[in-house]
Order: structure tokens, then sequence, then C-alpha cells
């Protein structure tokens, strides 16, 4: 599907969606507690509908109690044989697994798209450290698990990805003896303490010491609960964006004290001379005197391509750190961001971790593919607000996966003709 946006100045208020990467955590969560959760604020995104479909699998029975509510009652018994297709959700594969690992039986887990190219090295050189058996498609999809998993003590390599630890923590619990991890290397720690916060609300300990060494007690049970799912910091990044470029636009429904990786993106106003406001439950970016900066984003790459689109249009070199993080994510967005803003005109160059753009006063209009990747269909559907002329995005579907009502949320907003 191709979309093509008309520059010019918008206003309105965006109510931000829920987080996936919350969602996906406390869904999996209540199906496996003892009773009857209830989840609100759950979204509509491709991935939170994958591990929806996930935990049904798996045994957890799940009724509606209105658009955004869900009612989870959790398994009675874990399936000895299972087949789980988890789409191209990156977390929920690695929640999924883990999960599985823990339990006895031959489970055979699926993806597609992006998630057929993404590394799941990580399961072979861990999981049998746990006495459990695991095969691969070298490296990649399908894998073939077979459990239980043995507590252990274990050291895991967290560079790849906190999703793989987050997936560890959760499964362990379940165990019949005590494990611990000694996790070296950790990057996106947010995430890890968003998975930590989310086993506390549904009665599982986790001890650690300075999230390096972790104590996870066998034979814990998980507690149903009632879970609001939180408003999402990397939906909204976007919109934040467009504010701080100059559009009277709004955002609502954020929480101020998330523990969210990607609310850092209020660092990075700040560090570009940009003013936060707050107004009751709406937030606006007052970019008027923004400059060039310089952001480290290794523990939130989710920001890049926002951050992309404002440091083009910051005047001078604004340099962003962590580049290193973008290779495995629904595409390799490093070179995908370097590509595509050359073709309005924006010189990016990429020096080992560091990413350097050259921001300027316009954008040119041009063509731009999404690379199906749903973040940078988003980048730049901002970026042709602030171009010379129309943008063309092909992949504009891919924003289904983490935020589908976003093209209806551009087109709602009101042209703004004041000059």
């Amino acid at each position: 599907m191709k979309k093509i946006i008309q520059p010019g100045k918008r206003f309105g208020t965006i109510a931000i969606p829920s987080s996936k990467s919350d969602s996906q955590r406390a869904l999996l969560a209540a199906a496996l507690s003892k009773g009857e959760s209830k989840l609100i604020n759950i979204g509509k995104s491709e991935d939170e509908l994958a591990m929806i479909s996930a935990i049904q699998q798996i045994g957890a029975k799940i009724k509606r109690l209105d658009e955004f509510t869900f009612s989870i009652i959790g398994l009675k018994k874990f399936p000895k044989e299972l087949e789980i297709n988890m789409g191209e959700s990156g977390l929920g594969i690695r929640l999924i697994t883990s999960i599985c690992a823990a339990h006895k039986g031959v489970f055979m887990i699926y993806g597609k798209g992006s998630l057929e190219n993404r590394p799941l090295t990580f399961f072979e050189e861990t999981l049998p450290k746990f006495n459990a058996v695991i095969s691969s498609n070298n490296g990649l999809i399908p894998l073939e698990i077979e459990g239980p998993m043995q507590g252990s003590i274990v050291e895991i390599d967290g560079s790849q990805s906190s999703q793989n630890i987050s997936g560890m923590l959760m499964a362990l619990p379940l165990l019949k003896e005590e494990s611990r991890i000694r996790v070296k290397n950790l990057n996106s720690l947010p995430y890890l303490q968003m998975t930590l916060d989310t086993l506390a609300k549904f009665g599982i300990e986790i001890l650690h010491k300075n999230y390096e060494d972790f104590i996870i007690r066998g034979n814990q049970n998980y507690l149903s609960t009632s879970y609001r799912i939180e408003s999402d910091w990397s939906s909204a990044s976007y919109w934040l964006v467009a504010s701080a470029l100059g559009m009277n636009i709004k955002v609502s429904g954020l929480s101020m004290t998330s523990i969210q990786a990607d609310r850092q993106i209020l660092d990075a106003f700040e560090l570009a001379n940009c003013i936060v406001e707050f107004k009751e439950d709406t937030i606006r970016i007052n970019g008027k005197n923004r400059k060039a900066f310089k952001f480290n984003a290794t523990h939130c790459p989710d920001l890049f391509p926002a951050l992309v689109t404002f440091a083009a249009l910051c005047y001078g070199k604004s340099e962003i750190k962590g580049v290193g993080r973008l290779i495995h994510k629904e595409s390799n967005r490093g070179t995908v961001l370097l590509e595509e803003f050359a073709n309005i005109g924006v010189i990016i160059i990429l020096d080992g971790d560091i990413m350097h753009i050259h921001g300027k006063q316009s954008l040119e209009g041009g063509k731009i593919n999404s690379h199906n990747d749903h973040r940078i269909a988003m980048c730049f559907a901002i970026a042709a607000l602030f171009s010379d002329e129309e943008i063309e995005i092909s992949g504009a579907e891919s924003v289904n996966k983490s935020y589908p009502r976003f093209w209806n949320d551009l087109e709602k907003l009101n042209l703004d003709s004041r000059k």
C-alpha cells in the first residue's frame, strides 16, 4: 500500500495507543496466572494480536469486556505438544520460546516476514545450559524446543537483545529449582526494568544486584491481577517530533512516571534546546529555538527513526549513538535511514556506532520505501509534513505492526491554513 503525504501545517491532539511491549508481557503473565486477570487498554497491533493468539493456544481463556479491556483466565495445564506462529513479533517469539522451554513437551515456534531473518542463536547457546533441547534453521526460525529446563547457574550475554533476558526471567520462576544468571553486556536496560515491574505485579519475585546478578527462586506461581497497559512512548515519539518542529500538535495519555525506554526522547529534546510543555493530560514540545544535538540511543534504539526526522530539521550536524542496535530490527534501520533520507536531500553518515545527520532548513519531496518497517513509514510521514513537495511512502501498511490507526490519526489532524 502506498500513501502520499502532502506538506502543510496540522494541528490537533493525538490520543496515544497502548504500548505493545507492555501489553505482550502482561498478556503472557495473565495467561500463566491462576485465576482471572483483567487487562485494560489492550491495543490492536499485529504484535499484540499475535500474543493473544499464542496464549489462547497454550490454554488461556479470553473474554472481551469492551473494545480495549479483556478478561483472561489463566491456563490450567500447559500442553505437551504445540505449534505457535508469532507473526513478526521479535519480543513475542523471545518470550514464548523461553516459556515453552520451561515446560515438559515438544514445541515448534514459527514466525514470518522480517522475523525469518532475525538471529535467535541466543537460545541455542543458552537453553542447553538449562538442560533443554533446541534445534533451529541455522540460528533462524523455525525453532523446535524440548523441555523442561532445569534450574542452573549460567552466565548470559545480554548484548544481542534484552528481550532474550526478559524471556528467561519470565520462564525461570516456573522451574522446580532455583536459578542464578549473570548478565554481561546488557543493552536496553529500561525494557528489562519493565519486565521486572510486570512480574512483580503478577506476584513473581526476582532478586538482582545492579541488573547483573539475578536470583530466581523456583516453584513460583503467577497470580491474577488487574493491570492497565500504559500508552506507548514509542508511538508518541513521531507526534512529539512533529510538535518540536513547529506543528501545533499535542499528545495525550502518556505517563510521565513511565519506565518505558522511549520516554528518553524528552531528554533528547532538552539537549536540542527545546522546551517540554505540560498542560493537564497533554504534552507538546516548543522547538522554536531548537539546535543540533548529541544523544545516546543505545538503550532506546527504537527512537532512532523519529530522532533522525527531528535532526534532519535541526540546522547543523547532530549525532546519535547506538547504530549497532539497529541491524536486526524489521529492517537494517541504520542503512535504511541513510538511504531513504538521501532520497529527500538529507545527508547521513554512519561512523561505527554513531550516526551523523546534517540538518537542513527544509526537506525535499520524493519517494520512500518503508522496507516493511513500521517505524520507517511513520518517521517519513512526519518528515513529509515539512517537505517542499509531497512524499510517497510504499509499504505504508507496515504501521499495523505497532500502530494500526496511525494513518487515521494523521488524517484526522486539522490542516492549518494560517501563515
